[in-house]
């Protein structure tokens, strides 16, 4: 089926059976074929035979979970797929997530509720600091993210989401040294945390909306791509101060793990 970005694609992914189908075929095709494979392969990756049997399931359960039908899935078994598909411990929770499992190797679930007290966390930080809720809108900020965040942040606008203004705002490219990859690596974390709640309305329509608006988010949302927000080195080529460097940090509190409280420490030239 051809995929049209903000339609039909974005239609199919508010199921969560069509979505873990998806990522399962997306990372058997990137895996390498077996040291015994033979002859010519019209298809990347390994085999739906292949992969039944590196996972210990039979070849019609994988079939199943890969055109998204509503198939049992055992804790086990997909312990015994996710090792089979060699997925990254970002990869593995997704796995988990989408088949609507709780992985024996993740940690206790956390409440939901967002805490008020959040909001003043930002203003506790010399750097710039600011908290991200479920959607990655900015919910607060401190006076030095508001500066250094133009076009996203400060007084003049009015749109908070992050990627929002990573895939739509044009500033967003000058302001961010390495753009590209930044982008590119906003995609496949939010994927983490959108794997979680795929039939969240609010997430879906953000989606929706950076599916139809940004032709390069939807490329990197078709790759099925999942990381974990990771801190590091962080450039911006700022309109008034020039070249600035910080250093990332990403936390999350114990009872509110779906708010992301990112703090940026100056890096001295």
């Amino acid at each position: 089926m051809t995929i049209y970005a903000g339609i039909k694609y974005a239609m199919l992914e508010s199921d969560p059976r069509r979505i873990l189908a998806a990522f399962i075929r997306a990372h058997r095709e990137c895996l390498p074929p077996p040291s015994k494979a033979q002859g010519r392969r019209r298809t990347p990756g390994l085999r739906r035979e292949e992969l039944a049997e590196a996972a210990g399931v039979s070849v019609t359960w994988i079939t199943w979970l890969e055109q998204g039908r509503d198939v049992a899935a055992s804790a086990a078994a997909l312990t015994r797929l996710a090792e089979a598909l060699r997925l990254a411990p970002a990869e593995r929770a997704s796995l988990f997530d989408l088949a609507g499992k709780r992985d024996p190797a993740a940690p206790a679930e956390a409440q939901a509720d967002l805490l008020p007290e959040l909001l003043t966390l930002p203003a506790l930080f010399a750097g710039p600091a600011y908290l991200l809720d479920r959607t990655w809108t900015a919910r607060a900020w401190n006076t030095g993210a508001a500066k250094l965040f133009t076009g996203w942040l400060d007084e003049a606008t009015k749109e908070r989401n992050l990627l929002q203004f990573v895939f739509l705002c044009p500033s967003a490219k000058l302001l961010i040294a390495d753009w590209p990859e930044r982008a590119r690596r906003l995609v496949a974390e939010f994927r983490a945390d959108y794997s979680r709640r795929p039939q969240d309305a609010a997430m879906q329509t953000l989606i929706d909306d950076l599916l139809t608006g940004s032709p390069l988010f939807a490329q990197h949302w078709r790759e099925q791509a999942v990381l974990n927000r990771e801190g590091g080195e962080r450039r911006f080529n700022h309109p008034a101060h020039g070249e600035q460097c910080f250093l990332q940090t990403t936390l999350l509190v114990a009872l509110q793990p779906e708010c992301k409280l990112v703090c940026l420490a100056p890096v001295e030239k």
